[in-house]
C-alpha cells in the first residue's frame, strides 16, 4: 500500500462553500462602479483561479476591463470582501466528520487555497476550522496560485513530507493540475467550483463523495502514517 503521511486541502469549494459571500462582494462592487449586476450563479462559474481572475471576469462583458477598472474593482472587492468574509459561509455536508478523522489519525493537515492569507485565516477561525491545520498556505504565500505546484510544493516544505506521500484533495481541474504537477496523488469532491465544467472521472486518481468518504476511501486505499 502506499504511504500517506499528510493531507492538503483546498479551501472554497472544498471545505466550504463560500459563493454567497463572494458574490455579496461582487455584486457590492459591480454596483460601486455602476456596471451591471452579476447574479450568484454567474459569479460561481468565476472563482477559483484568484482574486484577480474572478474580478477580471465580473469586469469582462463585450471587452475587458481597462488596467485602472481592473485596479479599481480589486480595491472595491476587497474592501466589501472583508465585511462579507465568513458571513454566509457554510461547511458542506461530510467536511467537518471528515476533517476530524484524519485529524484524529494523527496525519498533519494543511489547506492550500488561492484565496489571500487576509481572508482565509479569518474564515477558518469564523467557521472553526483552525485548529485542524498545521499549515494554511494562502494566494500570497507563494509567488504562482494553483494550478501552479509551488503552492502544494510549499505545503509539503512547511509540514516536512515528500509530495509523493501527500493526498491532495481539491474540487476542480486546478487542483488536479497542481497536484499532479507537485507529485501529490490527488482525490476531487463533485460539488465545488469547477468555472462551469463538469469534473469527469480522469479528472483525478479518484473523484469522493464528500470528505469523510474521502476518510472512508483512504484507509482503504492507502497506509496512512503519522
Amino acid at each position: 500500500m502506499k504511504k500517506i503521511s499528510s493531507v492538503t486541502f483546498d479551501l472554497d469549494g472544498t471545505l466550504l462553500d463560500t459563493a454567497v459571500d463572494i458574490a455579496a462582494a461582487c455584486r457590492r462592487m459591480l454596483a460601486a462602479m455602476g456596471k451591471p449586476a452579476r447574479d450568484e450563479a454567474e459569479i460561481r462559474i468565476f472563482v477559483g483561479r484568484g482574486m484577480r481572475d474572478l474580478i477580471e471576469r465580473c469586469l469582462t462583458w463585450e471587452m475587458p476591463p481597462s488596467a485602472s477598472e481592473l485596479e479599481e474593482g480589486m480595491r472595491l472587492f476587497r474592501l466589501y470582501y472583508t465585511e462579507e468574509n465568513g458571513r454566509a459561509a457554510t461547511l458542506y455536508p461530510g467536511a467537518r466528520e471528515g476533517l476530524s478523522a484524519f485529524f484524529d489519525a494523527g496525519l498533519p493537515l494543511a489547506v492550500v487555497t488561492n484565496k489571500r492569507l487576509l481572508y482565509t485565516l479569518p474564515l477558518l477561525e469564523k467557521t472553526g476550522l483552525s485548529d485542524y491545520f498545521q499549515v494554511v498556505v494562502g494566494g500570497d504565500s507563494t509567488p504562482c496560485l494553483k494550478p501552479e505546484p509551488e503552492p502544494i510544493l510549499y505545503a509539503c516544505r512547511q509540514l516536512r513530507v515528500a509530495p509523493t506521500e501527500n493526498l491532495h484533495i481539491g474540487d476542480s481541474v486546478n487542483d488536479a493540475m497542481a497536484a499532479r504537477a507537485a507529485g501529490c496523488p490527488v482525490w476531487l469532491v463533485p460539488y465545488g467550483y469547477t468555472e462551469g465544467a463538469p469534473l469527469v472521472p480522469d479528472s483525478a486518481d479518484l473523484i469522493v463523495p464528500d470528505l469523510f468518504a474521502a476518510w472512508q476511501q483512504a484507509g482503504s486505499i492507502f497506509s496512512l502514517v503519522s
